[in-house]
Protein backbone atom coordinates (compact mmCIF):
# COMPACT_ATOMS: atom_id res chain seq x y z
CA UNK A 1 0.00 0.00 0.00
CA UNK A 2 1.36 3.40 -1.01
CA UNK A 3 1.15 5.91 1.86
CA UNK A 4 0.84 9.58 0.91
CA UNK A 5 0.12 12.42 3.34
CA UNK A 6 -0.25 16.15 2.82
CA UNK A 7 -0.33 19.13 5.16
CA UNK A 8 -2.29 21.94 3.51
CA UNK A 9 -2.17 25.35 5.19
CA UNK A 10 -4.00 28.56 4.31
CA UNK A 11 -3.76 31.72 6.40
CA UNK A 12 -5.88 34.81 5.76
CA UNK A 13 -6.17 36.20 9.29
CA UNK A 14 -3.03 38.28 9.74
CA UNK A 15 -3.77 41.08 12.26
CA UNK A 16 -2.00 43.88 10.38
CA UNK A 17 -2.12 42.63 6.78
CA UNK A 18 -5.04 40.25 6.17
CA UNK A 19 -5.27 38.25 2.96
CA UNK A 20 -8.36 37.05 1.08
CA UNK A 21 -7.50 34.08 -1.10
CA UNK A 22 -5.35 31.79 1.04
CA UNK A 23 -8.19 29.88 2.72
CA UNK A 24 -9.80 29.33 -0.68
CA UNK A 25 -6.47 28.11 -2.04
CA UNK A 26 -6.00 25.61 0.77
CA UNK A 27 -9.56 24.28 0.66
CA UNK A 28 -9.35 23.77 -3.11
CA UNK A 29 -5.97 22.05 -2.76
CA UNK A 30 -7.38 19.68 -0.15
CA UNK A 31 -10.25 18.77 -2.46
CA UNK A 32 -8.08 18.02 -5.49
CA UNK A 33 -5.31 16.19 -3.62
CA UNK A 34 -7.41 13.80 -1.56
CA UNK A 35 -8.59 11.72 -4.53
CA UNK A 36 -7.58 10.85 -8.07
CA UNK A 37 -9.84 11.66 -11.02
CA UNK A 38 -11.50 8.23 -10.83
CA UNK A 39 -12.41 8.78 -7.17
CA UNK A 40 -9.74 6.46 -5.74
CA UNK A 41 -7.97 7.75 -2.60
CA UNK A 42 -4.81 9.75 -3.12
CA UNK A 43 -3.33 11.86 -0.31
CA UNK A 44 -4.45 11.68 3.30
CA UNK A 45 -4.84 15.45 3.70
CA UNK A 46 -4.69 17.46 6.89
CA UNK A 47 -6.20 20.89 6.23
CA UNK A 48 -5.26 23.68 8.64
CA UNK A 49 -6.69 27.17 8.23
CA UNK A 50 -5.44 30.28 10.05
CA UNK A 51 -2.93 28.46 12.25
CA UNK A 52 -2.49 31.16 14.92
CA UNK A 53 1.10 30.72 16.05
CA UNK A 54 4.60 29.85 14.97
CA UNK A 55 4.74 27.11 17.59
CA UNK A 56 1.60 25.37 16.33
CA UNK A 57 2.61 25.61 12.69
CA UNK A 58 6.09 24.28 13.39
CA UNK A 59 4.62 21.33 15.29
CA UNK A 60 2.39 20.52 12.31
CA UNK A 61 5.36 20.63 9.92
CA UNK A 62 7.50 18.41 12.15
CA UNK A 63 4.63 15.93 12.37
CA UNK A 64 4.24 15.93 8.56
CA UNK A 65 7.85 14.93 7.99
CA UNK A 66 7.87 12.26 10.70
CA UNK A 67 7.37 8.58 9.87
CA UNK A 68 8.20 6.75 6.66
CA UNK A 69 5.45 7.64 4.19
CA UNK A 70 6.11 7.24 0.48
CA UNK A 71 5.27 10.90 -0.16
CA UNK A 72 4.93 13.86 2.21
CA UNK A 73 3.59 17.08 0.71
CA UNK A 74 3.59 20.52 2.35
CA UNK A 75 1.44 23.25 0.80
CA UNK A 76 1.40 26.76 2.27
CA UNK A 77 -0.59 29.79 1.16
CA UNK A 78 -0.06 32.97 3.16
CA UNK A 79 2.46 35.73 3.73
CA UNK A 80 6.15 35.28 2.98
CA UNK A 81 9.04 37.51 4.03
CA UNK A 82 12.67 38.02 3.00
CA UNK A 83 15.05 39.48 5.59
CA UNK A 84 18.09 41.69 4.99
CA UNK A 85 20.37 38.65 4.76
CA UNK A 86 18.26 37.03 2.07
CA UNK A 87 16.66 34.49 4.38
CA UNK A 88 13.05 33.53 3.64
CA UNK A 89 10.22 33.00 6.14
CA UNK A 90 6.65 31.81 6.04
CA UNK A 91 4.85 34.31 8.25
CA UNK A 92 2.50 33.37 11.09
CA UNK A 93 -0.27 35.55 12.58
CA UNK A 94 1.67 35.98 15.86
CA UNK A 95 4.64 37.54 14.03
CA UNK A 96 6.75 39.98 16.03
CA UNK A 97 9.71 42.15 15.01
CA UNK A 98 12.73 39.87 14.46
CA UNK A 99 10.49 36.79 14.88
CA UNK A 100 8.21 36.72 11.86
CA UNK A 101 7.53 33.01 11.59
CA UNK A 102 9.29 29.85 10.48
CA UNK A 103 12.42 30.15 8.39
CA UNK A 104 12.47 28.35 5.07
CA UNK A 105 15.90 26.98 6.00
CA UNK A 106 14.35 25.40 9.11
CA UNK A 107 11.62 23.71 7.05
CA UNK A 108 14.25 22.43 4.61
CA UNK A 109 16.25 20.97 7.49
CA UNK A 110 13.22 19.03 8.74
CA UNK A 111 12.55 17.75 5.21
CA UNK A 112 16.19 16.72 4.80
CA UNK A 113 16.07 14.68 8.02
CA UNK A 114 12.77 13.02 7.13
CA UNK A 115 12.64 9.28 6.37
CA UNK A 116 9.80 9.89 3.86
CA UNK A 117 10.88 8.73 0.41
CA UNK A 118 9.56 11.78 -1.46
CA UNK A 119 9.21 15.24 0.05
CA UNK A 120 7.32 17.89 -1.93
CA UNK A 121 7.14 21.51 -0.73
CA UNK A 122 4.79 23.92 -2.54
CA UNK A 123 4.68 27.55 -1.41
CA UNK A 124 2.32 30.26 -2.64
CA UNK A 125 3.67 33.30 -0.84
CA UNK A 126 5.81 36.33 -1.58
CA UNK A 127 9.57 35.69 -1.84
CA UNK A 128 8.94 31.94 -1.82
CA UNK A 129 11.77 31.37 -4.30
CA UNK A 130 14.19 31.84 -1.40
CA UNK A 131 13.26 28.31 -0.27
CA UNK A 132 16.17 25.95 -0.90
CA UNK A 133 18.74 28.75 -1.11
CA UNK A 134 20.79 28.39 2.11
CA UNK A 135 21.74 31.65 3.81
CA UNK A 136 23.90 32.83 6.69
CA UNK A 137 25.27 30.01 8.80
CA UNK A 138 22.80 27.51 7.39
CA UNK A 139 24.50 25.69 4.53
CA UNK A 140 21.92 22.91 4.14
CA UNK A 141 21.56 21.68 0.59
CA UNK A 142 18.40 20.24 -0.92
CA UNK A 143 18.51 16.63 0.25
CA UNK A 144 17.65 13.44 -1.59
CA UNK A 145 14.02 13.03 -2.60
CA UNK A 146 13.04 16.69 -2.24
CA UNK A 147 11.13 18.76 -4.81
CA UNK A 148 10.34 22.43 -4.28
CA UNK A 149 7.79 24.42 -6.28
CA UNK A 150 7.26 28.08 -5.44
CA UNK A 151 5.00 30.83 -6.71
CA UNK A 152 7.68 33.44 -7.31
CA UNK A 153 11.38 34.21 -7.22
CA UNK A 154 12.99 35.30 -3.96
CA UNK A 155 12.70 38.99 -4.88
CA UNK A 156 9.12 38.83 -6.18
CA UNK A 157 5.63 39.15 -4.75
CA UNK A 158 2.90 36.57 -5.29
CA UNK A 159 -0.42 37.95 -6.49
CA UNK A 160 -4.06 37.19 -5.70
CA UNK A 161 -6.81 37.56 -8.31
CA UNK A 162 -10.47 36.62 -7.97
CA UNK A 163 -10.20 35.06 -4.52
CA UNK A 164 -7.27 32.76 -5.34
CA UNK A 165 -3.52 33.12 -5.76
CA UNK A 166 -2.45 33.37 -9.40
CA UNK A 167 0.02 30.53 -8.84
CA UNK A 168 -2.46 28.25 -7.06
CA UNK A 169 -5.09 28.81 -9.75
CA UNK A 170 -2.64 27.38 -12.28
CA UNK A 171 -1.51 24.70 -9.85
CA UNK A 172 -5.09 23.46 -9.47
CA UNK A 173 -5.58 23.40 -13.26
CA UNK A 174 -2.39 21.36 -13.56
CA UNK A 175 -3.49 18.87 -10.90
CA UNK A 176 -6.92 18.48 -12.50
CA UNK A 177 -5.28 17.18 -15.66
CA UNK A 178 -3.58 20.06 -17.43
CA UNK A 179 -0.14 18.68 -16.53
CA UNK A 180 -0.91 14.99 -17.08
CA UNK A 181 1.16 12.81 -19.39
CA UNK A 182 -0.42 10.31 -21.78
CA UNK A 183 -0.75 7.78 -18.95
CA UNK A 184 -2.57 10.27 -16.72
CA UNK A 185 0.30 10.86 -14.27
CA UNK A 186 0.95 14.34 -12.88
CA UNK A 187 4.40 15.02 -11.41
CA UNK A 188 6.09 18.07 -9.83
CA UNK A 189 8.09 18.51 -13.03
CA UNK A 190 5.05 18.46 -15.30
CA UNK A 191 3.24 20.90 -12.98
CA UNK A 192 6.15 23.32 -13.21
CA UNK A 193 6.23 23.03 -17.01
CA UNK A 194 2.48 23.77 -17.15
CA UNK A 195 2.71 26.85 -14.90
CA UNK A 196 5.92 28.07 -16.53
CA UNK A 197 4.23 28.15 -19.94
CA UNK A 198 1.21 30.02 -18.56
CA UNK A 199 3.16 32.87 -16.96
CA UNK A 200 5.02 35.31 -19.18
CA UNK A 201 8.31 37.16 -18.62
CA UNK A 202 6.54 40.15 -17.06
CA UNK A 203 4.56 38.01 -14.60
CA UNK A 204 5.67 36.52 -11.31
CA UNK A 205 7.96 33.64 -12.20
CA UNK A 206 7.55 30.20 -10.59
CA UNK A 207 10.65 28.40 -9.30
CA UNK A 208 11.36 24.67 -9.37
CA UNK A 209 14.22 23.03 -7.47
CA UNK A 210 14.72 19.33 -6.99
CA UNK A 211 17.13 16.59 -5.98
CA UNK A 212 15.56 13.34 -7.09
CA UNK A 213 16.35 10.32 -9.25
CA UNK A 214 12.76 9.81 -10.38
CA UNK A 215 9.54 11.84 -10.39
CA UNK A 216 6.71 10.75 -8.13
CA UNK A 217 3.10 11.01 -9.29
CA UNK A 218 1.12 13.53 -7.23
CA UNK A 219 -2.22 12.69 -8.83
CA UNK A 220 -3.66 10.51 -11.57
CA UNK A 221 -6.35 11.37 -14.09
CA UNK A 222 -7.95 9.44 -16.94
CA UNK A 223 -5.22 8.61 -19.49
CA UNK A 224 -5.44 10.47 -22.79
CA UNK A 225 -5.30 7.08 -24.51
CA UNK A 226 -6.33 3.69 -23.02
CA UNK A 227 -3.24 2.00 -21.58
CA UNK A 228 -3.93 -1.24 -23.46
CA UNK A 229 -4.07 0.69 -26.71
CA UNK A 230 -0.79 2.39 -25.80
CA UNK A 231 0.81 -0.98 -25.07
CA UNK A 232 -0.32 -2.23 -28.49
CA UNK A 233 2.05 0.26 -30.11
CA UNK A 234 4.80 -2.41 -30.21
CA UNK A 235 2.43 -4.88 -31.85
CA UNK A 236 1.32 -2.43 -34.51
CA UNK A 237 4.84 -1.18 -35.18
CA UNK A 238 7.15 -4.18 -34.80
CA UNK A 239 9.96 -1.94 -35.96
CA UNK A 240 9.68 1.70 -34.85
CA UNK A 241 10.94 3.03 -38.18
CA UNK A 242 8.47 1.12 -40.34
CA UNK A 243 5.34 2.55 -41.92
CA UNK A 244 1.96 0.84 -41.79
CA UNK A 245 0.48 0.67 -45.27
CA UNK A 246 -3.18 1.66 -45.20
CA UNK A 247 -6.02 1.20 -47.68
CA UNK A 248 -9.80 1.82 -47.70
CA UNK A 249 -10.44 -1.46 -45.85
CA UNK A 250 -9.17 0.25 -42.68
CA UNK A 251 -11.95 2.90 -42.71
CA UNK A 252 -15.14 1.64 -41.03
CA UNK A 253 -17.40 4.01 -42.98
CA UNK A 254 -16.20 2.48 -46.26
CA UNK A 255 -18.97 -0.07 -46.10
CA UNK A 256 -21.87 -0.81 -48.44
CA UNK A 257 -24.30 -0.41 -45.54
CA UNK A 258 -23.24 3.24 -45.17
CA UNK A 259 -24.88 5.59 -47.66
CA UNK A 260 -22.03 7.48 -49.30
CA UNK A 261 -19.29 6.84 -51.83
CA UNK A 262 -17.17 3.80 -50.99
CA UNK A 263 -14.42 1.90 -52.73
CA UNK A 264 -12.73 -1.47 -52.68
CA UNK A 265 -11.36 -3.11 -50.63
CA UNK A 266 -14.35 -2.60 -48.32
CA UNK A 267 -14.09 -2.33 -44.54
CA UNK A 268 -12.53 -5.39 -42.87
CA UNK A 269 -13.16 -5.86 -39.14
CA UNK A 270 -9.55 -6.52 -38.15
CA UNK A 271 -8.25 -3.59 -40.16
CA UNK A 272 -10.98 -1.33 -38.77
CA UNK A 273 -9.98 -2.29 -35.19
CA UNK A 274 -6.32 -1.58 -35.99
CA UNK A 275 -7.18 1.75 -37.59
CA UNK A 276 -9.18 2.91 -34.57
CA UNK A 277 -6.11 2.34 -32.40
CA UNK A 278 -3.94 4.21 -34.88
CA UNK A 279 -6.43 7.08 -34.89
CA UNK A 280 -6.34 7.25 -31.10
CA UNK A 281 -2.55 7.38 -31.27
CA UNK A 282 -2.77 10.08 -33.92
CA UNK A 283 -4.97 12.25 -31.69
CA UNK A 284 -2.31 12.31 -28.94
CA UNK A 285 0.64 12.86 -31.25
CA UNK A 286 2.10 9.34 -31.39
CA UNK A 287 1.31 8.60 -35.05
CA UNK A 288 1.02 10.78 -38.16
CA UNK A 289 -0.24 10.02 -41.68
CA UNK A 290 2.30 10.09 -44.49
CA UNK A 291 1.64 12.49 -47.39
CA UNK A 292 -1.88 13.26 -46.13
CA UNK A 293 -3.27 15.72 -43.59
CA UNK A 294 -5.71 13.28 -41.97
CA UNK A 295 -5.72 9.58 -41.14
CA UNK A 296 -9.04 9.16 -42.98
CA UNK A 297 -7.54 10.26 -46.28
CA UNK A 298 -4.40 8.19 -45.65
CA UNK A 299 -6.64 5.12 -45.54
CA UNK A 300 -8.96 6.06 -48.39
CA UNK A 301 -6.04 7.00 -50.65
CA UNK A 302 -3.96 3.94 -49.68
CA UNK A 303 -1.16 5.92 -48.05
CA UNK A 304 0.60 4.98 -44.80
CA UNK A 305 1.25 6.21 -41.27
CA UNK A 306 4.32 6.26 -39.04
CA UNK A 307 5.46 6.94 -35.48
CA UNK A 308 6.41 10.46 -34.39
CA UNK A 309 9.40 11.12 -32.14
CA UNK A 310 6.98 11.02 -29.20
CA UNK A 311 5.55 7.79 -30.55
CA UNK A 312 9.02 6.26 -30.68
CA UNK A 313 9.59 7.34 -27.07
CA UNK A 314 6.47 5.50 -25.90
CA UNK A 315 7.23 2.55 -28.21
CA UNK A 316 10.55 2.19 -26.40
CA UNK A 317 8.88 2.47 -22.98
CA UNK A 318 6.44 -0.30 -23.86
CA UNK A 319 9.15 -2.50 -25.37
CA UNK A 320 11.24 -2.12 -22.21
CA UNK A 321 8.19 -2.88 -20.05
CA UNK A 322 8.18 0.56 -18.43
CA UNK A 323 4.43 0.85 -19.13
Amino acid sequence: MIMKKALVIGINDYPTAPLRGCENDAISMRTVLESNADGSPNFDVRLELNVPSKSELKTLIIDLFSGEADTCLLYFSGHGFLDDLGGGYIVTPDAQPNDLGISMDDILNHANKSACKNKVIILDCCHSGAFGTPTGDNKANIGDGISILTASKNNEYSLEIGGHGVFTTLLLEALKGGAADLRGHITPGSIYAFIDQALGPWDQRPVFKTNINRFTSLREVTPQIPLQTLRDIVNLFVNPTEEIILDPSFEFTNDKSVVHDYKEPYAVANNVATFKKLQQMNRVGLVVPVDEDHMYFAAMNSRSCKLTALGYHYWRLVRDKRI
